[in-house]
């Protein structure tokens, strides 16, 4: 499990479109704590969000600071984000609660070379990312799966899958997360070529005879 901290500042007026505009202008992100009690509307700085942002996922512990207020364990459920501008309009933080099992998803990594790449086949990852279930001290980073041993036209489901203690997965274990395909050989162009240009050399001779 992966922690964080993060400073935050209550939100106690100028809501609305108008108000966000101006709060992104000033260097800050607006956003909300929920999920336990009556929503806690709240402004993080842009800068520090931004440059730790690829650390902030839905597997990540933040333990956010808010002035004024008692510290709040959360993940970062989701934010609006500007792709063409890159700026963050809005995040939405989920407050979790130690002792009860939160539910929330994961990203799936494979590791080794299958045996069958090293036989000319390709790997395939079907699946990215599972939903979990588990203690908020649980919370793993990512799931890993040893893909070694797949051979040529082998998959892996989500049930090889190895999981902590307490860790359980949300979906159809036997869903396939990874399989090794053989490569497609297609005609190649020269040879293509050469055929069509044989056909009408031998229609002409067949005509002759």
């Amino acid at each position: 499990m992966i922690e964080k901290k993060l400073d935050a500042e209550l939100r106690t007026s100028d809501f609305g479109t108008r108000g966000s505009r101006r709060l992104l202008r000033s260097g800050r992100i607006p956003a909300v704590v929920y999920g336990k009690n009556e929503p806690l509307h709240v402004t993080v700085d842009a800068r520090t969000f931004n440059n730790n942002r690829k650390g902030y996922g839905e597997s990540t512990l933040i333990t956010l600071n808010v002035k004024g207020e008692k510290e709040h364990e959360v993940f970062v459920k989701t934010f609006q984000e500007d792709l063409l501008r890159n700026v963050i309009h809005h995040i939405d933080f989920y407050e979790v609660t130690r002792g009860q099992t939160v539910r929330t998803h994961v990203r799936i990594e494979l590791e080794g070379t299958a045996a069958g790449v090293k036989e000319g086949g390709v790997l395939d990852q079907v699946i990215h990312e599972v939903e979990i279930e588990c203690l908020p001290k649980d919370l793993p980073e990512i799931l890993t799966l040893d893909v070694s041993a797949l051979k040529m036209n082998e998959s892996l489901k989500l049930s090889d899958i190895k999981l902590a203690e307490g860790v359980k997965i949300h979906g159809d274990l036997d869903e396939t997360v990874a399989t090794v395909k053989p490569v497609k050989v297609e005609a190649a162009p020269a040879a293509e070529e050469a055929a069509d240009a044989a056909a009408p050399a031998d229609a002409a001779t067949a005509e002759t005879k």
